[in-house]
């Protein structure tokens, strides 16, 4: 990573400094708010009137209010590294972010016309898009390219779900969140891979992970498969595929792991919570052949595989990026341990003794805990400037 020696100096409200300042400050709240939201509209049988069900309101806003926001919080940060080249910032970096937060604010907002709701949800991805293809390209990075055909497919996968909510196409909602569900775990395949390791020998003297070349090679080409063929009816395809990748998750998790990480829980939050994405491989194998319900399988990688991804990295970055040491409290240790118990419980929503509702309450509790705990940390660290005084 290249550390941009800026000429600029941070002032005491560094919010608008880096890319990953307002949306991972953003994204925790957001985190926090949807789902406590959800779990009202739960026990009251509410809907949003635009989304026409809660159902549909909260995977969608998971997926593109929280998700989004994290990923772009994260590519606008890692972008200005890899290319050396300054993303947005300043008066820019707050209109994109506002431009996230007022479509999630509109839907709520009377008598506001569906098309402008519609408008505002499918403007933000665009905009991020090109705000990095600029630095990429200028720079020759061509290696992370990757990124823009993903943020156009979730572009697309966004305008599914607003073609039927607004009556332009049947089935959109269906399709279009598998398909950003699915784009997610694909991204969280590729950065784990290059961070979760590097993160491990960086963190933690004396431990070298192992890579299998094969599953390397091939990890992220199966996953644009299957992302692909379950598009299609191709049942029997689709659960081979998901066996394979479960196990080669699994696979890597092991070249990864190390007793030496339950020492250090910046890397074991990473560590563990990947585990998810072998568990949801696999338990979405298990739902095409009807053993278990898909709600189950998507949760493994939701709650799971994003909330403790996204949770650790944003707390291993935001130190990093504000000059600060690599170290964190016993609130944090306990916001991510809190995760990964939501996770469990939730995956596990079919084995336990109580009913449907009290385990969804008992998940979403201790996920908004989580996030509230990091917000209780992290509030300052991303408003404040950064502590050796550079611009960022």
């Amino acid at each position: 990573m290249i550390q941009i020696q800026e000429k600029r100096s941070p002032h005491s409200f560094s919010l608008f400094n880096l890319g990953f300042r307002p949306f991972f400050l953003g994204g925790a709240v957001s985190a926090a708010m949807l789902i406590g939201f959800w779990l009202h509209l739960l026990s009251t049988s509410n809907s949003v009137n635009y989304y026409q069900s809660a159902y549909i309101w909260h995977s969608h806003e998971m997926l593109f209010g929280f998700a989004v926001a994290i990923i772009a919080g994260f590519l606008l940060t890692a972008v200005r590294n890899w290319t050396n080249i300054q993303t947005l910032y300043g008066w820019p970096l707050a209109l994109l972010f506002l431009l996230w937060a007022s479509a999630r604010v509109v839907v709520f907002l009377p008598e506001t016309p569906h098309w402008l709701i519609a408008l505002l949800n499918l403007s933000f991805i665009p905009v991020l898009a090109v705000s990095l293809a600029i630095p990429i390209i200028r720079s020759k990075n061509f290696r992370n390219l990757i990124f823009i055909p993903i943020l156009v497919a979730f572009f697309v996968a966004n305008l599914l779900i607003h073609a039927e909510l607004n009556q332009f196409l049947e089935n959109g909602v269906e399709i279009g969140t598998k398909l950003a569900l699915f784009l997610v775990i694909l991204l969280i395949t590729v950065i784990g891979g290059r961070v979760i390791p590097f993160f491990t020998e960086r963190g933690i003297n004396g431990v070298k992970c192992s890579k299998f070349n094969l599953i390397e090679k091939a990890i992220i080409p199966v996953t644009i498969a299957w992302l692909f063929i379950n598009l299609t009816a191709q049942t029997i395809l689709i659960v081979f595929l998901s066996f394979a990748l479960a196990i080669m998750h699994l696979c890597r998790s092991f070249g990864w792991y190390s007793h030496a990480i339950l020492s250090v829980p910046l890397i074991w939050i990473l560590q563990f919570s990947y585990l998810f994405i072998a568990l949801g491989f696999a338990l979405y194998g298990f739902t095409m052949l009807e053993i278990v319900s898909r709600s189950i399988a998507f949760h493994a990688f939701t709650v799971g595989a994003i909330g403790g991804m996204t949770l650790g990295m944003m707390a291993r970055v935001s130190l990093g990026h504000t000059g600060r040491k690599l170290a964190i409290n016993k609130l944090v240790i306990t916001a991510f341990v809190l995760m990964l118990a939501a996770a469990v419980v939730r995956s596990s929503i079919n084995l336990l003794p109580l009913d449907h509702m009290t385990v969804m309450y008992i998940s979403g509790g201790l996920w908004i805990c989580a996030w509230a705990l990091f917000l209780a940390r992290y509030t300052s660290i991303l408003i404040k400037p950064r502590k050796d005084g550079l611009y960022g």
